[in-house]
This record gives C-alpha cells, structure tokens and sequence, in this order.
C-alpha cells in the first residue's frame, strides 16, 4: 500500500506535466486536447484522495545534503483535493469557451497544475523553487495566451516580471537555510540558528506576499486579468495566487519562532483585506472587482498563517477557492455571450440566463459572508484567531469583511436589477465592446457552476463542529474553536445589513481606489524608473569608461602589432633570408665537393675492387694440378710463417 502511495504522488505531478507537455507543443492534438486533458484531470482528482489517506512521503538524489522531496502532511491532504477538483471543472469550462489553440491552452493548464501540485507537496527548498519557478513561467504563458494582442502580453510581462521580484526572497531564504545549518528541508527551518532564521523568514514572507498578491505586490493581479476566463478562474482560486497563503500557512512554525514575522505578516493581510476591499468596491468592471477581491480574501488566509490559525486559514482558502471559481466561470460565460464584462453592460443578466445568474448569486452570497454560506465560518474563524493576537486587529478584519459584503451585493444588485425599456439602449451600448458577442452560453460552461455552487454554499462546514475538530487534527492543530455563535451571529448581521444597504442605495465608489491605489504607477515611480535610470548610467559609464578603455586598449594593442609587424618585416625576415643564402652557398659547397671527392673515391674503390675479383678468378682454370699445386703453396707459406713467428 506504501509503494502504490508513493507512486501515486509521484504520478500527481508527473502524469499532468508530461501529458501537458505532449499537448503544448503538439499543435495536430487540437481536436484531442479537451477530452485528454479532461481524462488527465479527472485522474488528478483520484490520485489526490489516494494520497490524501496514505500521506506518503517520496525523495530522490537532487543536491548535496538534501534531496529532492515531496510529502504530503495534513495541510497538503486537506488543499490537493480542492486543487485538483477545480482545475477539473475549470477545464470542463475551457472546453465549451477554447475554440483556437486548444492543444496549447489545456497543455499549459496541465502544467501549470502540476506545478501547483508540486508546490503543495514539496518538502524542501530545492523542491519548492523549481516549483515556483514552473508555476511562474506557465502562468506568464497563459496570461499572454492569446499572443498577438501585445496588450496581453504586457499584462503577463507585468504579472511575471512583479512575482518574479519577489520571488528572489524565496533565493535568499534558500541561501540563509544552507549558512543557518539546519538544512533545506521546510520542516527543519524553525531549527536554524537564530540570526539565519529571521533572514529565511523575511524571504519567505517576501516570496508569499508577492504570489498571494498583497500588499505592495497586488497590482499584477489586475493585469492578469487580460488572460482567458478560465485561467483567472483557476489562477485567482486554487492556483497561483491561493499557493502564496498556502506557503505562509505551512511555514507558520519558522514565522512564529522569530517574534516579528508573525505579526508582520498578520498585518499585511489585515492592511491588504481592508484596502484591496476598497479597490473591489470602486470597480466597474467585474473581473476587476473579482481580481481586487481576491486579494482582499488572501489577505485572510494571510492574517490566519500570522496569527496561529491555520485550520482556519486552510478552510478558507477551500471555501474562497470554490466561490471565486464559480464567479469567474459565471463572468467568463457572460463575456463571451455579451461580449463584455462592464457591470454596466451586466445590468437584469439573470433573467437571461438564470443557471448562471442563480449559481453566481450563491457564489457572490458566499463573498459576501452571508449566513450559512461558507466564507461566513470561514471568515468568523479567521478573525477570532485576530482577536486573541489584538483588539486592533480585528477591527479591521471586521471593517475588511464589511467591505466584503458590499462589494458583493454591488454585483448582486448589477445582475440581478431588471432594466427599465427607457434605459435598455444605455446597456446595450456596452456589449460587445471587448469582444464578438454569441448570444449564448453553452452546456460545457454552465455544467461546472453547479459543483461550484455547492462547494461555495457548504464548505464553510469545514470550518464548524464537528467536522471543524476533524479539520484542526488533520493540520495538527488542537481540536480547538477560536470563534462562537455570538460572533458567528454578528458577522452574519452585519454581512445581511450592508447587502441590503447596497440595495437600497447605490454604494459610493472612492475614486482614490478605482487605479488599484496607484500601485502599479508607484511602482514604476519607485522601482522601474530608478532601475532604468542606474540602468542607463551603468549603459553611460560603459559608454564613456569602458568602451573608451576597450577602445584605448584596441588601439595599443594595434600599435603593438604594427610594430611587431615592423619588426618582423625588417629584422626577422631579413635573418631568415640571411640565413637561408648561406644555407644554400653552403649546400652548392657540398655538392662540388662530393662531386670531384666522393664520387671520385667510391668510383676508385669500386675499380680496385673489380680488379681484385679478375685477379681472383684467375687460378679458377678447372685444372686439378694447379689447385693441388696452389694448396702446396698455401702450406708451404703457412709453415715458413710459423717457423718466422715462432
């Protein structure tokens, strides 16, 4: 069962990324792509219940002294099955609203899932950053999907380029773990030595805000809306931007250990849930308003890892992902069918199409913090955990959840207030004014907004006995409540008192927030024009140093080579040439010679040796008497020898 486990997880990420990867870059598997990508998700979702039960643990060799790790604690066994449940009816949606690229769209949506997965999953750093890294890379792809309009790809451009910034803290929160000697394993971090620890923790925190959109990063987060509908759909719900608070709430141990991070980061969701809340309720646009709320929600789930609740953080980070799903998919469908998503253009849509309009009003209940519906236990929990950490604290977690609530009921009151004939021309006038209208929306689009609608109507249970207790065991957190029925009571008063507020009377939309704060310019104030002006003086000092340096330095060493060119022309060659006459007077010298004297001496030897032979065959007549007489000789010498010498 162990073995079949660890595969299991293993094929969660592994069996998306490559199916996803086939898809991408196979432009023939068009017709194919949907249904693939949609058996590939269905898998997903019964490979996370697997997982989710054994919580097995899988590594393999990656570094020296750590390894490349993934592990699936009570967090991750709680989050993969939401993960991977809404990319599935996401994907179903994508299918009736895709009509070109289709290979390439849902190849990236299987991919940018499995870097989700993996980021849900990964037990150590080196494991998380590649993560991170993937998940970034895939949704800059898809935010830019339709690539011809350059708009879009600037809005992805701005997207990757802002997370990628601060992604350089999830680098040095890596560094600080290998010099705090307790190793790269996310579980180990709270045992680093103590000034290491506060330089991991900053990273990190730095890291999550910048994925979770808060603040000062938020304004990316309204640039990626020029992506497709159900890419936001599932970029703003489970994915990206969830797996920022998602990161806060499994390192919650490290922020506590510091003393600062905790409430540091307590405060950038309690600040970020009442500004961005601000910025929700001055749109006009819905995915704008929906992009703005997103933030604001995070910024719960942001305050619940800094305060100590993660149970309820994670219950909120479900409920919100089911609701904002739903409401995206709903603003997707009517985009498509009207051709804008202006809440001017919007106005009695319900009417139109009442299985959109009734499942999205569920989902924009459930925003709104209206009872019984989920963000309303969810949200309650999160804020009691605020009110132990401070009194201050909650009051504006209190004020951000008002916010909540009115900029949920301005949509309720857009979709659902009926045009009176005298005004019908001023709505039309607003459709069709982003893209070609259908008129319709289609079964493929409308099937997922049911499941959503009851996930967003009962996953708020999560955060309630009994099924509450079972929660803060699963994420190892005691089996205790921080919020009660009075105060579930009041949240639900004054979430029903501000919708019907906004009701009655048109809601004041602060100018001041319409521009998301003025961030994104801010931005470019502080941050892009100073790196193109130190840009342009590190380009001026090239200009002026450097490249009169290299100049200077070309020119001598051109002068040294003409010299050297010089030297060689005349003293050099000339040697060589010297050498070389000599050479051959002395060779011409050595032939002469060997002509008269060598030749001449070999030529003597050789006749004086051709006539030694002569005179040696001489005696040779034949005869027997002259040899006998020659031997007589011979011996007769030999003997007069002997006698002499002896």
């Amino acid at each position: 069962m162990n073995g079949l486990a660890q595969a299991a997880l293993w094929s969660l990420v592994a069996l998306p990324a490559g199916v996803g990867a086939l898809l991408a870059f196979d432009r023939r598997a068009d017709r194919l792509a949907a249904p693939v990508a949609l058996t590939v998700a269905t898998g997903s979702v019964a490979l996370s219940a697997v997982v989710g039960v054994a919580r097995p643990r899988v590594a393999a060799p990656f570094l020296a002294g750590t390894e490349f790790a993934l592990a699936v604690d009570g967090l991750a066994a709680l989050v993969l099955p939401m993960l991977t449940v809404v990319t599935l009816l996401v994907l179903l949606a994508a299918a009736g609203e895709i009509r070109r690229s289709r290979a390439r769209f849902h190849g990236l949506m299987l991919l940018f899932a499995a870097s989700v997965a993996l980021t849900a999953t990964a037990a150590t750093l080196p494991t998380l950053l590649f993560a991170w890294e993937i998940m970034g890379a895939a949704s800059y792809a898809l935010i830019g999907f339709w690539w011809r309009d350059s708009d879009r790809v600037s809005a992805g451009l701005t997207a990757f380029v802002t997370t990628r910034a601060a992604d350089l803290g999830l680098y040095l929160a890596a560094g600080a773990a290998l010099a705090g000697g307790a190793g790269l394993a996310l579980r180990d971090l709270p045992d680093s030595s103590p000034g290491w620890r506060h330089l991991i923790a900053a990273g990190m925190l730095i890291a999550a805000l910048g994925k979770a959109a808060q603040l000062p990063f938020s304004f990316w987060l309204s640039r990626a809306m020029a992506g497709p509908s159900p890419v936001s759909a599932l970029l703003h719900s489970a994915a990206m931007v969830a797996m920022g608070g998602y990161l806060l709430l499994r390192v919650e141990p490290l922020l506590a250990t510091t003393g600062w991070a905790g409430p540091a980061t307590m405060w950038a969701g309690a600040v970020t849930a009442l500004l961005l809340g601000a910025v929700a309720v001055a749109q006009r646009d819905l995915k704008q308003l929906l992009a703005a709320s997103t933030s604001a929600q995070l910024g719960f789930v942001v305050l619940a890892a800094g305060a100590g609740g993660i149970a309820g953080g994670a219950t909120h980070l479900i409920a919100h992902a089911a609701t904002k799903a739903l409401l995206f998919l709903a603003a997707g469908a009517w985009l498509t069918a009207l051709g804008t998503k202006q809440l001017a253009g919007l106005r009695g849509v319900v009417a139109r199409w009442p299985w959109v309009g009734w499942t999205a009003t569920v989902g924009a209940l459930a925003l709104a913090g209206m009872a019984p519906l989920s963000l309303w236990a969810t949200k309650d929990e999160v804020l009691a955990a605020a009110l132990e950490q401070s009194p201050w604290l909650y009051a504006v977690g209190l004020a951000a959840s008002a916010l909540s609530a009115a900029y949920a009921g301005k949509v309720l009151v857009v979709i659902w207030r009926r045009v009176p004939p005298d005004q019908q021309a001023d709505v039309d006038a607003h459709r069709d004014e982003e893209e070609t209208a259908t008129r319709r929306v289609g079964v493929l689009q409308q099937a997922p907004l049911v499941a959503l609608a009851i996930g967003a109507g009962f996953a708020g249970l999560l955060a309630l006995p009994p099924v509450g207790a079972t929660v803060a065991r699963t994420v190892g957190q005691p089996e205790k409540f921080h919020v009660s029925l009075p105060e579930l009571g009041v949240s639900a008063v004054i979430a029903l008192v501000v919708v019907l507020a906004v009701a009655r009377r048109p809601i004041p939309e602060p100018r001041w927030a319409l521009h998301w704060l003025g961030l994104e310019p801010a931005a470019r104030v502080l941050v892009v024009r100073p790196t193109l002006r130190c840009a342009e003086a590190l380009a001026r000092f090239d200009d002026r140093v450097l490249d009169r340096a290299a100049v200077a330095l070309a020119r001598t060493v051109l002068s040294l080579s003409r010299r050297a060119g010089s030297f060689d022309d005349r003293v050099l060659d000339r040697g060589v040439e010297f050498a070389s006459a000599r050479t051959l007077r002395m060779a011409a010298r050595a032939g002469r010679a060997d002509d008269r004297w060598l030749d001449g001496a070999v030529e003597a030897f050789a006749a004086g040796m051709r006539r030694l032979g002569q005179f040696a065959r001489r005696p040779q007549t034949g005869q027997l008497y002259q040899y006998y007489l020659q031997a007589v000789v011979v011996l007769l010498v030999g003997v007069v020898v002997l006698v002499v010498l002896g």
